[in-house]
């Protein structure tokens, strides 16, 4: 199945479920009272998470000056893409990772870690920003605050299910010599969220599918990200990242570590299974092996070590 058609089934499966246990958890009034509160809390993040997430990593903004390489591949990968030059940004990491926010095409901003430039190739730092590029192109931080807004209507529909079986259910249950009305409704709101976290991770994980495959035909080659992706699956464990859970989702590669119910909660695909697909082969057990940094550095890393010492 396509990453579209696969990206819009899991948001109508979810469009159909807030219906379902919005009508059993809080009847219809409540259900958008939860909407309404939601989609207020996304609206904000929608229009200010790339200023919110950028000063939580303290990331700086670039210019052609600081980074000239840097600065040449993203304009070189906009203009193939049909994009707008999108602002750039280095953060002061050293493990290697990258993101891409901003909530069109107009306001657009990619990220990068130092570590990134100090790790990858050119080949390989074209494959991540075309990446990065894919999700701008595809409007996936649209996408992901509409899937947002959806779990945030379920969880919060949860909760006002549980407060009311808890302090309204139990005195009527009391009179009808029963609790089973309770149970089942408490039961369902701690169901309910899990089972519209794993459908919003499911959205997530489709459009890191989705942005291989446009970053491989915006960079037209595969094998850039393909071996950019080896290294940063063996970098992630080796070098984690400092990283907020809450913006886990905005990176390439998970930036956290931890490896209980991965599959299921985890926002990203397995890189091995994200290789393979680019390349066309089975993927490898094992995971990818971290190769040697490049001897001596490479200009990257130099425009990166040069950027910092120009601000410090």
């Amino acid at each position: 199945m396509g990453n579209q058609l696969k990206t819009t089934l899991l948001l109508a499966i979810m469009t159909a479920f807030i219906m379902v246990v919005g009508n059993l958890l809080g009847g219809r009034q409540g259900m958008i009272i939860a909407l309404v509160l939601a989609a207020g809390m996304n609206f904000f993040s929608y229009w200010y998470s790339d200023k919110i997430v950028l000063k939580m990593y303290q990331a700086r903004e670039a210019t052609p000056q600081q980074a000239p390489d840097l600065f040449e591949m993203v304009q070189t990968l906009s203009r193939q893409a049909g994009l707008p030059m999108p602002k750039v940004y280095i953060i002061p990491k050293e493990a290697p990772n990258a993101f891409a926010t901003g909530r069109n095409p107009d306001n657009a901003v990619v990220a990068v870690t130092q570590g990134l430039l100090s790790l990858m190739n050119r080949q390989e730092v074209m494959g991540v920003l075309a990446h990065e590029l894919a999700h701008v192109k595809n409007r996936d931080i649209l996408i992901g605050t509409i899937a947002a807004t959806m779990a945030g209507a379920i969880m919060m529909l949860a909760s006002m299910a549980r407060w009311s079986a808890i302090f309204g259910g139990m005195n009527r249950d009391d009179d009808n010599g029963g609790g089973m009305g309770t149970i089942g409704m408490i039961a369902m709101s701690i169901v309910a969220p899990m089972a519209a976290m794993i459908i919003q991770m499911a959205v997530s994980r489709s459009r890191e599918y989705l942005a291989d495959a446009t970053g491989a035909q915006i960079a037209g080659s595969p094998e850039g990200l393909a071996r950019a992706l080896e290294k940063l699956g063996a970098y992630s464990r080796r070098i984690p990242m400092d990283a907020n859970p809450s913006t886990a989702h905005m990176f390439i590669v998970n930036p956290l570590s931890g490896k209980s119910l991965q599959s299921l909660f985890s926002t990203h695909p397995p890189v091995e299974e994200r290789i393979s697909r680019l390349r066309g082969t089975r993927p490898r057990s094992g995971g990818p092996s971290a190769p040697p940094p490049p001897p001596g550095g490479n200009r990257q890393e130099s425009a990166g070590r040069a950027f910092w010492d120009k601000l410090r």
